[in-house]
């Protein structure tokens, strides 16, 4: 049974025939024209093209014109009439291109091969894949097309001896000689990162990157003061700092000043200024600072972390302390918080004052507060008699049993010298 072309549809032949302008397996440079990204906007503003090249199918494709026979303007029967279509060759993988960057073309089978009525079993399509990095620029390596009049900046027109001696081609930022798509805006800050021996590094075009790499001794980078070499870091970033050097020369990551990132490292120490980095609640044994530590530790930093479980529980365990450390405050917002540990100090390590427990406390009060007021009442009714100096036997009476009363408060409810009122748990100042 023959897979359904659903994206195709009936223009399968007339699509195959369109792109016959490759041979099998043969990888050729071409100048990308037009890419297929915003399906909705192409198929309204250019539904000839969104059928021709199969709808959805066309997602993530190009059109392209030749690099050494260029279209020449006056030639068009439309916008779009003499160029080629190739869709991406790799499926988990996407390098967008930008109009007027040079892609590898490689002609490779078509889905008609699984058709038994298919005359053709040989044929292929255009597939692309990598751009040409022409101008050694992770941001972007478009050349400006022959057959439109531009203006070259001063960075464009570098001698042969100016590049050979390291001086990068650039476009610099603000000069709108190039087209390179609808919503791409050039940023002449944007640089290369540096590589150093053995690194496996993925960088996107606005300064992320994914850096697999190394302690490197006696290099220019943040990470190599400790360890040895060959000591792996795995780095993630996300957005650059902006240096002032010229867009050619090469940065490294700087964990202070990237917009944000993530490192794994193993002996290497990441010289992070913790926004707070004060640990005096640790009796003895506190965590060595994120900057001088260099063992295995993962670092998030960023301008802000946000961990969110929309389903269930966030759990941070450790084998020490979790350690929650803020320049304001500490703040926990909670129907209700629970803190179960046999000692709890609320505000020093040092404190000694246990707190009191809450309903024997109050009961205590109570017991005290009712004998007081009998004794009060009894004091209150006294009335004196005809001997001076004699007892005031209503009084007596009264101060007796409040002081039975009391003492028995003292010495069998609550304890000797009242102890166990105290929490054997919390203490405070």
């Amino acid at each position: 049974m023959t897979r359904e072309r659903s994206g195709l549809g009936a223009n399968i032949n007339s699509f195959i025939h369109r792109n016959r302008s490759v041979k099998a397996f043969e990888i050729k440079a071409v100048r990308v024209k037009f890419v297929f990204l915003d399906l909705k906007q192409i198929e309204e503003e250019y539904p000839q093209l969104y059928k021709n090249y199969g709808g959805q199918y066309s997602l993530g494709g190009i059109l392209f014109d030749s690099l050494t026979r260029p279209t020449p303007a006056d030639t068009k029967v439309d916008e779009f009439s003499n160029y080629t279509f190739a869709q991406p060759l790799f499926t988990n993988l996407r390098n967008v291109p930008l109009i007027n960057e040079i892609v590898y073309i490689m002609g490779m089978p078509s889905v008609d091969l699984q058709d038994p009525n298919f005359i053709n079993k040989n044929t292929v399509i255009p597939y692309y894949f990598q751009p040409v990095n022409l101008w050694n620029s992770v941001h972007n390596n478009a050349l400006p097309d022959p057959n439109t009049s531009t203006t070259k900046t001063s960075s464009e027109t570098k001698t042969n001896s100016q590049i050979e001696a390291g001086s990068r081609i650039k476009v610099t930022d603000g000069v709108q000689d190039i087209t390179l798509g609808e919503t791409f805006k050039e940023r002449a800050n944007i640089k290369n990162l540096q590589p150093y021996e053995g690194d496996v590094i993925y960088e996107g075009r606005w300064g992320q990157s994914i850096r697999f790499g190394s302690t490197v001794k006696d290099r220019d980078n943040n990470w190599s003061s400790t360890g040895t070499d060959g000591d792996p870091i795995l780095i993630i970033r996300n957005g650059q700092y902006n240096d002032p050097k010229e867009a050619w020369y090469p940065i490294t990551e700087n964990i202070n000043l990237d917009s944000g990132s993530v490192y794994f490292s193993t002996t290497q120490k990441i010289p992070l200024e913790a926004s707070s980095a004060k640990y005096e609640s640790y009796k003895q044994n506190p965590p060595t600072t994120p900057k001088e530590y260099s063992s295995n530790q993962i670092i998030v930093n960023s301008g802000r972390v946000v961990i969110n479980a929309f389903e269930d529980h966030i759990l941070l365990t450790s084998k020490k302390s979790v350690n929650l450390n803020a320049a304001e405050s500490v703040n926990i917002d909670s129907p209700e918080t629970i803190i179960q540990s046999p000692k709890v100090y609320l505000s020093d390590k040092n404190d000694t004052q246990p707190v009191l427990l809450g309903n024997d406390t109050v009961k205590l009060l109570n017991d005290l507060i009712s004998n007081l007021s009998t004794l009060a009442n009894a004091c209150g009714s006294a009335v004196s008699v005809p001997v001076v100096g004699g007892p005031i036997v209503s009084l007596n009476a009264a101060g007796t049993a409040v002081a039975t009363n009391l003492t028995a408060l003292q010495n069998s409810l609550y304890g000797p010298n009242l102890e166990s009122i105290k929490s054997k748990n919390t203490f405070t100042k």
